[in-house]
């Protein structure tokens, strides 16, 4: 995106209000021509007088805040009409005008699942997240969920500890933790996974902000799974906008005992699938994860199908059945994927000398990577990547 018009996105998103007139404006005139479009025109997109307002005088020391934000190399921003908008989340009812992103963008597109429950978690709870987590991450899932204290943290540090891509979506700016006391985890989900907001940068924390943040998380994740919940939670708020997102819902049983699994056993009530392994989470997930990697290729400009599934019960790497072509075969005869084929060789081989190999970008292989994944051609361990065997 071009530096105008990230200015100009930046404008819209500090205008505030209700998203779908700024949507509505992006989706006529693109960013750019949105500032120009004047008055007639923003009140036909539905643009109230507050927000032509804000728009007319925008607060610039909020702007100069985002752009210095956005200065940064790892900063990102992407627009509703950005190509890059990650897909599930734009299928979604309520999705966000704009996401600033810390880390890397196109791992919003990788297949992940939510995971979500208390903050006052049991030590029982919090090691039943760390092992769904890792297991996730092993089988090449990304894990989603929300900084806080518990559940949340205990999902996180297991994925980062297993060497797995993590997402962080956050109720305040990307560059404020919450809590303070996360500020390390923060930092660690940033530089190897992915920071996400809908809010400005310096934006702290408002009671208000974390439902509708629920809404992210559950947008952009192939399902949720609630590990521990009270009868009132803000879990059970994630997972019942995964349902109103069409995705499935998950969750770990408890002792009747625990009111920390009132909230499971009333979400399975409800019609949530019962899990007790993440193996049972991964096979539901892997018919989703193809529906994503069809979007992915015509994002990608690659093939839009892939062919008969070679083996209908791969289990090990469900994350990558309904695959194409066999592992023999090259992806595609684009030029860039012939040479990552090339790169890649039966040894686990880590991004970097990937990056040397090819002479494409981290985001670049990223993106193909996740395609040659999920088309069963590519297997990753711990962040590292071989041809299948």
């Amino acid at each position: 995106m071009h530096n105008d018009d990230i200015d100009a996105l930046l404008r819209l998103v500090v205008a505030g209000g209700a998203a779908a007139p700024r949507k509505s404006l992006l989706d006529h005139v693109g960013a750019a021509g949105a500032l120009t479009a004047g008055a007639s025109f923003w009140r036909a997109c539905g643009l109230s007088d507050a927000q032509i307002s804000a728009l007319r005088n925008p607060d610039h020391a909020v702007l100069e805040r985002a752009r210095q934000w956005l200065a940064h190399s790892n900063h990102h921003l992407l627009g509703w009409n950005d190509p890059d908008y990650p897909s599930l989340l734009r299928r979604t009812a309520n999705a966000p005008l704009a996401l600033f992103v810390a880390g890397e963008p196109s791992l919003l597109w990788h297949p992940s699942l939510a995971i979500v429950g208390s903050r006052a978690a049991t030590p029982g709870g919090r090691d039943n997240a760390a092992a769904f987590a890792r297991a996730l991450a092993v089988a090449g899932f990304g894990v989603a969920s929300g900084l806080a204290a518990g559940i949340d943290a205990a999902a996180h540090e297991a994925v980062l500890d297993a060497g797995g891509l993590t997402l962080a979506v956050l109720g305040t700016g990307p560059d404020v933790p919450y809590p303070r006391s996360h500020a390390g985890l923060h930092a660690r989900i940033a530089a190897t996974g992915t920071i996400v907001s809908e809010h400005l940068p310096g934006t702290g924390a408002r009671a208000e902000h974390f439902p509708s943040r629920n809404r992210i998380l559950a947008g952009l994740s192939l399902g949720t799974l609630v590990v521990e919940a009270a009868d009132r939670s803000g879990a059970l708020i994630t997972a019942r906008q995964a349902v109103d997102a069409g995705r499935d819902v998950f969750a770990v049983p408890g002792s009747i005992h625990n009111p920390l699994a009132r909230g499971c056993h009333r979400l399975i009530r409800e019609g949530a699938t019962l899990v007790e392994t993440a193996t049972e989470v991964i096979a539901a997930l892997a018919p989703v994860a193809q529906e994503l990697a069809a979007d992915l290729r015509l994002r990608l400009g690659g093939p839009t199908s892939a062919a008969e599934p070679s083996d209908h019960n791969a289990v090990a790497r469900p994350a990558f059945t309904g695959a194409g072509a066999t592992s023999g075969d090259p992806p595609s005869h684009n030029a860039d994927y012939q040479k990552l084929w090339k790169a890649l060789g039966h040894d686990p081989t880590g991004m970097e000398q990937l990056v040397q190999r090819t002479g494409l970008t981290p985001a670049e292989l990223s993106s193909m990577l996740l395609i040659m994944e999920l088309d069963g051609q590519v297997t990753t361990q711990h962040g590292r990547y071989h041809r299948s065997r």
